[in-house]
């Protein structure tokens, strides 16, 4: 047994705040108030509805993780977050399309009532968003604006009597950057903010306001946001998880699931080919070339963090890999990701793979976004600070220490994640050995 201290109660409200309050914000607002009533199961989330095992397997402890560990409860959860636009849940939810009315209209009560706050947002970031009605009057000061942000935090806990806050990022994908001299320390950063450093971004302001109010923060999308020194330093300073980035689903999602498997069987690959055709808000912002190098760099080095090419060159030093998204508005949240494969056995032989993954990104991101609200509070109240790297499993980009390869392999970031749990409960790690079940000479 571990000397893990175990972690403090869930008691109380649970205030989760989403930048961003679109597509994958709605339907998981949506998905939470319709399994509340009892009007559909928590599919998708391993947390609601996954198990896991304890002890040796002839022990048969298999509890779900909702029952193994204190998570908050979802009748406990209160939503709130921030959007350029000011529909209100119920009518963003329509807008996006990813769910039909008749799955809404019993909690639309309940939606209608969600209203986002304004807006820290910047065309210079997101270009290709048009008819924004909410969003905070620029003094030039970004710091002006972490501290509005910071207010409607405080409100938001007051009006909702909330006893703990946790953010994760919905907001689009911001254009592409590489961190400069202003992200290398908090010294900096904060001096930046003052100054209004045009290399400061909206979701780092959000990230900033968050951390400093006490609240753990998750980052969803590609965004340079909590992954720079200055947020690292921040998040240690308050003692408060960060965890990011940019949600695990679609094709990616398929991709840490086929690479494993196509590695630990020693195939060779020439080349793999991926494209993504859809046609909601964020392929309207990924339409935007340094919106779209943002997502593409997320996307691309998931391959090679799990070939490890330098390991194997023989097998996957040589891969030609291309990704391409296409914004195709007919499609709305029915994104179709297609992936070609040119891959190689015995003897060199050639062969292929095709994947057409139709799928509704929205729908994939949901439970995500539960997943980590509940266990970036779990964290939080386990003590835990900093880089959250075990939960890489719901991630493209897994945040991960600067002196180590970040883990995209789907298999392993599962392994890790439950052996955290059960070494957070002080339960054995499982090792899956399997010798002390046989008779060894």
């Amino acid at each position: 047994m571990s000397d893990q201290t175990a972690p403090a109660p869930a008691e109380g409200k649970l205030g989760v705040l989403t930048p961003g309050m679109g597509a994958v914000a709605t339907t998981f607002i949506s998905g939470v108030l319709a399994v509340r009533k009892g009007f559909a199961a928590p599919t998708g989330s391993l947390t609601q509805m996954g198990h896991i095992r304890l002890g040796k397997r002839t022990e048969e402890r298999n509890p779900l993780i909702k029952d193994f560990v204190p998570l908050a409860a979802l009748d406990d959860l209160e939503f709130g977050g921030w959007d350029p636009y000011s529909d209100d849940a119920y009518a963003a939810a329509m807008k996006a399309g990813v769910l039909d009315a008749r799955h809404v209209e019993g909690i639309g009560e309940e939606l209608r009532a969600i209203r986002p706050m304004s807006a820290v947002f910047s065309p210079r970031w997101v270009r290709n968003l048009d008819g924004v009605d909410q969003v905070k009057e620029s003094t030039g000061s970004h710091m002006d604006s972490a501290e509005a942000l910071m207010e409607d935090i405080d409100r938001f806990q007051a009006d909702k009597q909330v006893d703990r806050l946790v953010a994760v990022w919905c907001g689009s994908t911001e254009a592409y950057e590489e961190p400069t001299e202003v992200h290398a320390d908090l010294q900096a950063f904060e001096r930046g903010l003052k100054e209004g450093d045009e290399a400061i971004t909206p979701s780092q302001i959000y990230a900033y306001a968050c951390l400093k109010m006490g609240v753990p923060f998750a980052n969803g999308a590609p965004n340079l946001t909590v992954d720079i020194p200055a947020m690292v330093e921040l998040a240690a300073q308050e003692r408060l998880p960060i965890a990011g980035k940019d949600f695990k689903t679609g094709q990616t999602l398929m991709k840490t699931m086929v690479a494993p498997g196509l590695k630990s069987r020693m195939l060779g690959i020439n080349g793999w080919f991926s494209t993504n055709i859809l046609g909601n808000r964020d392929g309207e912002v990924l339409d935007d070339p340094e919106s779209f190098r943002s997502k593409e760099v997320s996307k691309l080095g998931v391959l090679e963090h799990i070939l490890q090419p330098d390991v194997y060159p023989e097998l996957y030093g040589d891969i030609y890999h291309k990704v391409r998204i296409n914004y195709y508005p007919p499609k709305g949240d029915d994104k179709e990701g297609w992936d070609h494969i040119d891959i190689f056995g015995w003897l060199g032989y050639p062969m292929q793979i095709k994947i057409d993954f139709l799928c509704k990104d929205s729908i994939l991101a949901a439970p995500i976004v539960l997943d980590l609200a509940l266990l970036m509070d779990l964290a939080a109240r386990s003590g835990k600070s900093g880089i959250q790297e075990w939960l890489s499993f719901y991630f493209k980009s897994p945040q991960h220490a600067p002196e180590v390869y970040p883990e995209n392999d789907l298999f392993i970031q599962h392994t890790k994640l439950k052996n955290n749990l059960r070494h957070l409960m002080g339960e054995d790690l499982i090792t899956h050995l399997g010798t002390e079940y046989y008779d060894e000479a």
